[in-house]
């Protein structure tokens, strides 16, 4: 009997210590292991629309970020891919190539961030990301290549502004890791559009809707 019950502490002993071990052992971001972080649940509400993760608190503010480098994806992957095809300017086709390759790899991490962090992500562009879409489609020639540029440096420059602000308060490393990512991603197009020497500066502004 005391044999059995000497086995059976040690069998309780080893399955505690192999479960701190792995509590300890740290999940490095956006690689194959980013997953493992499912099995810990983002659901313990601290009362301010923040929960508790493995990787420190996730924010409401951190939620929207994530939702939204998604939803960038979702509209300037197919607006780049189009630039490729349509573009007559070398500049353009180059700024599309990067739109393509940078979305691309976002869209990889973005997608392991939601699912590690239990994040719902959009699954298709915003309304607003469609019309855009579709004025793109309209357009022609010349007229075609300055509403592309247009478009793209405009919500590249927001989505920037938001990106400090993020990656200075989340106390959450994957969001973190996610924002480090996109700024050098959201920057490199930034320069490949302005160097086009389309982009119209002055209407730039929120108050200025590009228009077909």
């Amino acid at each position: 009997m005391a044999t059995r019950y000497a086995i059976g502490s040690g069998v309780v002993i080893t399955a505690l210590a192999l479960t701190l071990i792995a509590l300890l052992i740290p999940v490095d971001s956006f690689d194959g292991r980013a997953s493992a972080a499912v099995a810990v649940p983002a659901d313990v509400d601290d009362g301010a629309g923040t929960l508790s993760t493995a990787y420190g608190p996730l924010t409401a503010a951190d939620r929207d970020f994530v939702r939204k480098v998604r939803l960038a994806g979702l509209w300037e992957l197919p607006a780049g891919r189009q630039a490729q095809q349509r573009g007559t300017r070398p500049a353009v086709r180059t700024a599309g190539e990067h739109l393509v390759d940078g979305h691309a790899e976002l869209d990889r991490q973005v997608i392991q961030v939601g699912q590690a962090l239990g994040i719902d992500l959009p699954n298709q562009p915003s309304a607003q990301q469609q019309d855009w879409l579709g004025q793109l489609t309209r357009a022609k020639g010349d007229e075609y290549e300055r509403l592309f540029t247009q478009l793209l440096r405009r919500a590249h420059g927001k989505v920037f502004a938001l990106l400090a602000g993020i990656r200075a308060q989340t106390r959450n490393s994957m969001v973190r890791a996610l924002a480090t990512s996109a700024n050098a991603t959201v920057l490199d197009h930034i320069t490949v559009l302005e160097d086009t020497g389309l982009v119209d500066f002055d209407a730039l502004s929120d108050n200025v809707q590009p228009t077909k």
